[in-house]
């Protein structure tokens, strides 16, 4: 990522004026660049504005600006940050000399309307002041759950600049700097620590005990001094990439002069302001030990992080982060380590005010002595990838099939299956590789007999004319309309207004959230789902008790049945593509939800009822409902509707419209062109797609291409048919029906239709009864029913990774064995026998 863009996400959005103006110093560079690099000759409109200065001193100059704008801010910040720390230490000992006297009576004795008001109220003059200096006004906005640490009321609550009580000084110089930024600062203070409560300060004392609100308080300015904090940072590193650039581009050495005299001597990154900032840090953790967790500060510390955990993603959601990010985690990214052995777990992220990651390191003994490697040389990772390569060239040179394309296709083919499977390197990556080695190692064979092998030049030709076929604007036409219906907040409204129809018991809450997260699926990716359901029911999810049953069904029916959604429409997820790509002729969408909608129903019920009798969610739940969105349809959402239900209708009758149209995909470019053309969605949209999916999807096009161009696909396709030839139809059909299902739980859904289903319809075809469509229809469904583990499919991977407040998961490896494996056996039984007589019943 860009630094501008680092800088922007991770700014806190406030005080966004305030940071160094990276992007203009930039710009200012590249018009540098042009006084020194351009002539001075031609007429006055073409010569560069700034002339006849040294590109040095204008660049120091704009430097001292923007260093000026950062120490002032950051003193003045600080100062109010560290007067609000000593005014709550001194309450918080109040409140421990009250909780003293108290514990010492024999009889308590409950709390006067009086007591209660004034022990969280010790500074409310203070407060007061702040509120008459401040002009934001108050926010209208109320949190979901009064009892967080973050809601907004607390966030809301700034209390004014007032005389220092801390050691740490500011040079006299900066003072008059201060002075100046006080009224800015007054005036672009943020709403989220203003200095106005919104609610009565009666009624906040009659409603929150004084614990409360201290612990409010705590989470409160630790949140803000670990902003402090990373503003030190973020700013920092700016000046040093700025100098960096500056120095490579007009070729000067002004980096390491600039960042000793000035930015390291100036006042907010000095390491004594850096401890000064800590130490303040420290003094949260050990209020909110003595406070809250009762001396366990490792307690604490994990608190305090969670709460900064949820202060980050409140602040930085948008719709393509939240849905797409998510994504590409799970599809291109291994679960829990990578080559370099950096930790992808969501937990170990760097927050604001961690210091930087530093690259694992791993000491080994030898005969030498002691040497310390990098930890990924060591790895497991790094093993699997060389046992890979082993396989991958003993399978070259061993003779096992007659044909030498067909020898090198059968190491290609392996090389990629276990590389998929195994997640040694991202699964996007080694989609790329399957072009380069088709060409290389010239797998590809003419069409017509005698079937001679290609050149490099013409088997590029046909490898990548594989890759980009009618099967990719399909997905890529899916991809469009989850977007525009995310963007415009389509799929939410109506999820919300069918969840809160639900009422308040918890088996109809269950089965709703259900079916809402299996039509979302349908509709949207079942990747996209239960991140949209996990987003809806987070305010019911927070309001129950830690450990609740109830949450686990929840999370753990929203994943499963996002798994069964993905089979209840083409575009629900990649492999159903996949699968359309291999039929011929590609069934209907009419056709499609005649098979699946009987086959998705059933195995929802199933599944409900299996997670009603496990986790028993009613006993001793309540229920807070999920509230409606009241605000009425926009003329934009009512278009993009329209559009999408359009599309559907048109894909619907594609069989129909196939003079015209020719293809699904080629419908698919409709939505594409209307919503990007009138600028409902935009480049940044269309840039942000999952592209790590399509590049999957279309290496697996190639790879299908190439084993069935080399023969190896025929010649397999024989030996298995010749096994099977005594088998009927129907036990062909639970023969890969389980053999798929097993496959597709250890690993991705994509990978596994990718890799057996170009085989299951070769043998379907070679069957002395042809049902090639029948067989892989069945086998598609069994991709998406395999949900036995967390890392079987998206859904459950999105699950496992849902943490509550306290940044504990809800779920563990153990309900997904315990719910997933049953859950899967069911839907093999309703796939065997009602969607093996759907299939019938359409002429499969």
């Amino acid at each position: 990522m860009k630094f501008s863009h680092s800088i922007q996400f991770n700014a806190v959005p406030d005080w966004s004026t305030h940071y160094i103006a990276y992007s203009n110093l930039k710009k200012l560079i590249y018009q540098l660049e042009k006084v020194v690099h351009l002539s001075t000759g031609g007429d006055g409109e073409s010569r560069p504005l700034i002339q006849h200065e040294d590109p040095e001193v204008v660049f120091i100059r704009a430097l001292d600006v923007e260093l000026e704008k950062v120490v002032s801010f950051y003193s003045v910040k600080e100062r109010e940050l560290f007067e609000e720390v000593q005014n709550l230490l001194r309450d918080v000992g109040a409140f421990d000399e009250e909780v003293g006297d108290t514990d010492q009576e024999r009889e308590p004795r409950p709390p006067t309307r009086g007591s209660e008001q004034q022990r969280p109220f010790r500074t409310r003059s203070e407060s007061l002041r702040s509120r008459n200096s401040t002009d934001d006004g108050t926010n209208s906005d109320n949190s979901d759950d009064e009892n967080t640490g973050l809601n907004k009321s607390a966030r809301r609550r700034r209390l004014s600049l007032g005389r220092r009580k801390t050691s740490t000084s500011i040079p006299g110089h900066m003072m008059s700097s201060i002075g100046d930024m006080t009224a800015s600062t007054e005036m672009t203070r943020s709403r989220r620590y203003s200095a106005t409560y919104d609610y009565d300060y009666a009624e906040q004392a009659a409603l929150f005990s004084s614990g409360i609100m201290l612990k409010k308080r705590i989470i409160n300015l630790y949140v803000q001094l670990c902003e402090l904090k990373s503003y030190i940072q973020l700013n920092r590193t700016g000046f040093s990439k700025v100098l960096k650039k500056f120095d490579k581009i007009i070729d000067r050495q002004l980096r390491s002069k600039y960042m000793d005299t000035f930015v390291d001597t100036a006042y907010p990154f000095r390491p004594e302001t850096m401890k000064g900032l800590e130490e303040q840090i420290n003094l949260m953790v050990r209020a909110y030990t003595d406070i809250v967790t009762k001396g366990d500060e490792d307690a604490a510390k994990r608190d305090l992080r969670s709460h900064l955990r949820e202060h980050v993603v409140w602040e930085r959601n948008t719709v393509w982060r939240e849905l797409i990010g998510l994504e590409r985690r799970a599809e291109a990214a291994s679960l829990g380590h990578t080559l370099l052995g950096r930790d992808t777990d969501p937990a170990s992220h760097r927050l604001q005010g961690d210091d930087e990651l530093v690259l694992a390191t791993k000491e080994i003994e030898t005969p030498l002595g002691r040497f310390r490697l990098p930890a990924w040389l060591v790895s497991s990772t790094l093993l699997t990838l060389i046992i890979i390569f082993a396989i991958f060239f003993a399978l070259l040179f061993l003779p096992i099939m007659k044909k030498p394309e067909q020898q090198n296709c059968l190491a290609l083919l392996v090389f990629v299956s276990l590389l998929w499977a195994t997640e040694a390197i991202p699964l996007f990556v080694t989609s790329l590789t399957i072009p380069f080695l088709c060409v290389v190692l010239r797998v590809f064979r003419e069409a017509d007999k005698p079937h001679h092998r290609l050149g490099a030049k013409a088997a590029t030709d046909a490898v990548f004319s594989a890759m980009w076929t009618p099967v990719i604007m399909l997905l890529l036409g899916g991809f469009t309309l989850a977007a525009a219906l995310s963007k415009c907040s389509i799929d939410k409204r109506i999820a919300t207004f069918v969840l809160s129809k639900a009422g308040a018991k918890p088996r109809t809450v269950l089965m709703a959230n259900m079916a809402v997260a299996a039509v979302a699926s349908m509709l949207i990716s079942n990747v996209a789902a239960p991140v949209l359901c996990f987003g809806i029911i987070e305010p019911m999810l927070r309001n129950l008790p830690a450990g609740s049953n109830m949450s686990k069904a929840l999370i753990m029916g929203i994943a499963l049945a996002s798994n069964v959604g993905g089979m209840l429409s083409p575009i629900a997820s990649p492999q159903n593509v996949v699968a359309i790509g291999l039929m011929e002729p590609p069934p209907t969408w009419g056709e499609w939800f005649f098979i699946v909608i009987p086959v998705g129903i059933i195995s929802l019920l199933l599944i409900w009822a299996l997670l009603l009798l496990t986790f028993q969610p009613g006993k001793g739940t309540t229920i807070v409902p999920i509230r409606p969105v009241k605000d009425r349809f926009t003329g934009v959402q009512w278009f993009v509707t329209l559009v999408t239900v359009a599309t559907i209708g048109l894909w619907c009758a594609s069989h129909q419209l196939e003079a015209e149209f020719g293809h699904m995909g080629v419908i698919a470019i409709i939505p594409i062109v209307v919503f990007f053309g009138v600028g409902i969605l935009t480049k940044e949209d269309f840039n942000n797609f999952p592209w790590t999916i399509i590049i999957l999807a279309a290496g697996g096009l190639a790879l299908g291409k190439a084993v069935n161009s080399s023969g190896l696909l025929h010649t397999v396709t024989k030996m298995i048919t010749e096994g099977v030839q005594d088998f009927s139809l129907y036990g062909v059909l639970l023969v890969f029906s389980s053999l798929i299902l097993v496959i597709a739980t250890f690993i991705s859904h994509t990978v596994a239709a990718l890799i057996i289903l170009p085989l299951v319809y070769n043998v379907g075809k070679g069957l002395d009864e042809p049902h090639p469509n029948l067989l892989v229809m069945a086998g598609v469904l069994m991709c998406s029913a395999a949900m036995g583990l967390p890392t079987s499919g998206f859904p459950n991977m999105t699950a496992i990774m849902k943490e509550d407040p306290a940044g504990q998961r809800y779920l563990q490896v153990k309900h997904f064995i315990s719910r997933g494996v049953p859950s899967s056996l069911l839907t093999l039984v309703v796939v065997v026998t009602v969607g093996y007589g759907a299939m019938r019943v359409v002429g499969m």
